[in-house]
């Protein structure tokens, strides 16, 4: 297998914006002719549609965002019903996570990209098995990490916690990305957030991005504003420097 390389997007909690964040780092790396993947090790918390099929709308979105509606099962081989830490939801269905395929479910990525968006759930330290959380997964993966943040009070403790956690485990922060998933993720401290998060965690802020009101019909839309080669992606910089197309 070729040496797959990529990037890890985490949070400082669950519902903070990680899979805009992943959605829209796919959409502009395909506009940049970059092989780019999807990939979700495990995703907990499904809907029922009228029909009465499952769908886990955080599979729907990455899916979207690479164009390839059927992939689902592909991003993310471990899918589980109830809305709670992968280890419970597994257990809830008398399942447990698979260790090995949290690996070769990625490394089957290599056959059709040259690089992969890999996006955890929940928090950093959220379990993933019995024994194991989400850190542990990044540690193995080795790519660098993008922290997605609130951008409203308390930001600023979480996210200086979540740096630390990924430093003390020896990986790469690329930046931090402050996004309001919520309209009240707009206060006082928000003008602040984004000079202590730097001064005090020594890591750059990618982008501070607003409640979207209509997100949903900006799902196809243009890049937004980040330079994700240059400024986040860089051990792939120079590889990209000659498009390869979109595989199959």
């Amino acid at each position: 297998m070729k040496k797959l390389q990529g990037v890890f997007v985490t949070g400082t909690d669950t519902g903070v914006g990680k899979t805009r964040v992943a959605c829209r780092m796919i959409r502009d790396l395909r506009a940049a002719n970059v092989r780019v993947g999807a990939y979700k090790p495990v995703c907990s918390g499904a809907d029922r549609q009228p029909d009465g099929q499952m769908v886990w709308d955080d599979l729907e979105r990455l899916a979207a965002a690479l164009q390839r509606p059927g992939w689902q099962e592909r991003i993310c081989p471990q899918r589980f019903l109830a809305p709670l830490a992968p280890p419970l939801a597994a257990r809830a269905e008398g399942r447990m996570i698979d260790d090995s395929l949290l690996i070769s479910g990625l490394e089957a990525w290599s056959a059709w990209s040259d690089f992969v968006v890999v996006e955890g759930a929940g928090g950093f330290l959220c379990p993933l098995t019995d024994t194991t959380h989400f850190g542990d997964l990044a540690v193995t993966i080795g790519f660098p990490v993008v922290i997605v943040a609130r951008r409203g009070l308390g930001t600023i403790n979480h996210t200086l916690l979540t740096i630390e956690a990924v430093r003390n485990r020896g990986l790469t922060i690329a930046g931090v990305i402050l996004n309001s998933p919520n309209p009240q993720d707009q206060d006082h401290s928000t003008p602040q957030n984004r000079h202590e998060i730097e001064q005090r965690g020594q890591v750059p802020i990618l982008g501070e991005w607003p409640y979207d009101l209509d997100e949903l019909s900006h799902r196809e839309s243009g890049d937004c504003g980040i330079d994700w080669i240059k400024k986040c992606l860089f051990p792939f910089a120079e590889a990209t420097s000659s498009p390869t197309g979109q595989g199959d």
